[in-house]
């Protein structure tokens, strides 16, 4: 009973928050990162170009991949090919966690839908904290690279152990919104547990941006003329 108030309460929480802070310009940097909807579930994606020492390894199997997607979620029932209810029940009670590492050729507009994608921009310092927040995220296995758990479920993709742990209260959302917050894009973090949260903060930063690159357009093209 304490964890369904502490969930309702963090539910309304969730839907009254609006984004905060500085909105970065897209001139302020050169570096961008996808927030991806799979239904339910949000990934973020990183172009492999920018990628440092941290993660970049990874791509390594997939020759000719472009971008590089990461999403939290339970282990077992993402790893697990069967589930069932009592596999779905289980997932939102405390327990370990995995990543999916997605390897994309494609662009993520074209792999999963324009609808479905949002692109924000960041100062290049921005990017790098959220991959170093992505790569803190993996497990490492006694060599120190990350613990392969299984194959994924879409030609390219990869399951990997992760460190945090998943419970209904901390769902791959609220691990999308903190790891972009980490970048310093102004995402609200609590309370966040569903997908509509994340792609709708997503969204409105992006809008900011829009905007503020329509301005700064503007204001040059006044500067110009004669």
């Amino acid at each position: 009973m304490i964890r369904l108030r502490a969930a309702a309460c963090l539910l309304l929480t969730g839907f009254g928050v609006a984004c905060s802070g500085p909105v970065p310009s897209p001139t302020q940097g050169d570096s961008i990162v996808y927030v991806i909807r799979r239904e339910w579930h949000t990934d973020i994606g990183l172009p492999v170009d920018e990628l440092s020492t941290r993660l970049a390894p990874l791509q390594k199997p997939f020759p000719g991949v472009r971008f590089l997607t990461f999403g939290f979620g339970e282990r077992q029932f993402v790893v697990n090919p069967s589930k069932g209810i009592g596999a779905m029940l289980s997932a939102l009670l405390p327990s370990q966690s995995a990543l999916l590492m997605t390897a994309l050729r494609a662009t993520p507009e074209q792999a999963f839908g324009d609808r479905n994608v949002v692109i924000l921009h960041l100062p290049s310092s921005g990017l790098a904290n959220i991959e170093a927040a992505i790569a803190h995220e993996f497990e490492a296995s006694a060599t120190g690279a990350p613990t392969k758990l299984a194959d994924g479920p879409y030609a390219g993709s990869v399951f990997y152990a992760a460190r945090d742990t998943y419970d209904g209260l901390y769902t791959c959302n609220t691990w999308t919104a903190e790891t972009l917050r980490a970048g310093g894009l102004p995402m609200p973090t609590a309370g966040v547990l569903f997908a509509g949260q994340v792609m709708g903060s997503a969204g409105w930063i992006s809008t900011h941006q829009t905007a503020q690159n329509n301005a700064i357009a503007r204001s040059e093209g006044t500067r110009q003329s004669p």
